[in-house]
């Protein structure tokens, strides 16, 4: 899980530069990041379910998947979570559980973070991964110095996330065929595209409550 630990610590030290310049940077400097990080955003989202297949497994993933997650109420419990985080460690941001959730879903949803965990965890090279860490690195930069800390904490969920994908391959290697793998981007896209209206304060859609469709659509296509 070298490739993980790595990237782990990329998003901590571009976090941190981050931190520093953004006691520097002018609120209207401010604003325009947040600008163009929500259309990045939506320009990721949009790539990758441009090729989008099984369009009525992942519509029924995505639907499934929401209710579940509406179900368990998961965008309240994160924000609970960050609240709990703030108090505990004095934490003064109010984008806190913004940045976490932001970055999470920017650093862990894609081909490169399933196809890298997957060449690590099967043996492979890890270098994709170091590839991953070195943009995930720069990027931090610009998303912390727009939401803050939460952007360094983002990195303890992608241990989890990307660590699991990685322990999974290990043992589980037809799990990941091409189609769950094209699965998983499409719904990630939507997800994305999602994340980005939020960024840009279009609608306030409940992305975190959307999360489980990514596991619903890997286990029906690898069912099917």
């Amino acid at each position: 899980m070298i490739g993980t630990i790595v990237n782990a610590g990329a998003i901590i030290i571009g976090g941190t530069i981050g931190l520093i310049l953004n006691k520097a940077i002018p609120e209207r400097i401010k604003t325009i990041y947040f600008h163009a990080i929500g259309l990045f955003t939506l320009a990721i989202g949009i790539s990758l379910v441009y090729n989008m297949q099984h369009i009525l497994i992942v519509v029924s993933s995505l639907a499934l998947g929401s209710l579940i997650g509406e179900w368990l109420n998961l965008e309240v419990g994160i924000e609970k979570l960050s609240k709990l985080l703030k108090i505990k460690f004095q934490i003064g941001s109010d984008k806190f559980s913004e940045g976490l959730i932001s970055a999470f879903l920017l650093y862990c949803i894609g081909s490169m973070t399933i196809i890298g965990a997957i060449q690590e965890g099967t043996g492979g090279s890890s270098d994709l991964l170091f590839t991953k860490s070195l943009m995930d690195g720069f990027s931090s930069i610009i998303l912390a110095s727009a939401f803050g800390i939460g952007v360094l904490v983002s990195a303890i969920p992608l241990l989890i996330f990307q660590g699991s994908i990685t322990l999974l391959a290990m043992y589980a290697t037809s799990f990941f065929t091409p189609e769950t793998i094209q699965g998983l981007n499409s719904v990630g896209g939507i997800l994305l595209i999602g994340l980005g209206i939020n960024i840009l304060e279009i609608k306030k859609i409940r992305i975190m409550n959307m999360l489980p469709s990514l596991i619903v659509v890997a286990i029906i296509l690898w069912l099917i």
